[in-house]
């Protein structure tokens, strides 16, 4: 199953202030959920955000914030799982029922609170897709057991680029053009 620009939307799990030094490869994290936050922002995805405990572990950091289209939606929890807290669930549901039922999720950290929402929403009858390079967690070992079981749980695990031209759908527009360039 290809991503389409017409029934996704992008999750953007705790890439927090105070967390994201912790991180093992944050600095590719941040740069890639930028892309996404980009693509999505260009191709009219609706981008949702969540802040884990933010008074204990700061906001979102900065350039991403900076990134962050008008129209995107910055939530806090307490709940490991994204799907769990009624106001996440609540947006995220009514996405879904307006036909926006591909979960595209990146983020950290992969085996908590990426892989928690994951499975959540994949239970709940979404198509999550979980992009590889644009989640961490502090040990790579954790990514790698993360990746395993949510593959065995049905999550497809795909890649920045993939996410991209998969939204993009052919070249030669301008669209094509402006995103692309990221890539590189």
């Amino acid at each position: 199953m290809l991503l389409t620009p017409a029934r996704s939307q992008l999750i953007v799990i705790d890439i927090q202030e105070r967390l994201l030094p912790a991180i093992a490869e944050a600095e590719r994290v941040v740069k890639n959920t930028n892309i996404l936050l980009t693509g999505a922002d260009r191709l009219g995805i609706p981008v949702t955000v969540t802040e884990q405990y933010p008074k204990g572990l700061g906001a979102t950091v900065a350039s991403l914030s900076k990134a962050l289209s008008a129209d995107a939606m910055v939530l806090p929890k307490m709940t490991f799982s994204a799907a769990a807290d009624a106001g996440i669930a609540k947006r995220v549901g009514n996405l879904r029922n307006s036909g926006l039922d591909q979960i595209v999720l990146c983020g950290t950290e992969a085996h908590v609170c990426v892989l928690q929402s994951a499975l959540a929403f994949k239970a709940a009858g979404a198509d999550v897709f979980v992009v590889g390079d644009a989640v961490s967690s502090r040990s790579p070992h954790s990514v790698a057991a993360a990746e395993a079981r949510l593959v065995q749980a049905g999550c497809r695990w795909i890649t920045t680029e993939m996410a991209i031209f998969e939204w993009l759908e052919q070249a030669g527009t301008d669209d094509f053009k402006a995103l692309s360039a990221l890539i590189k």
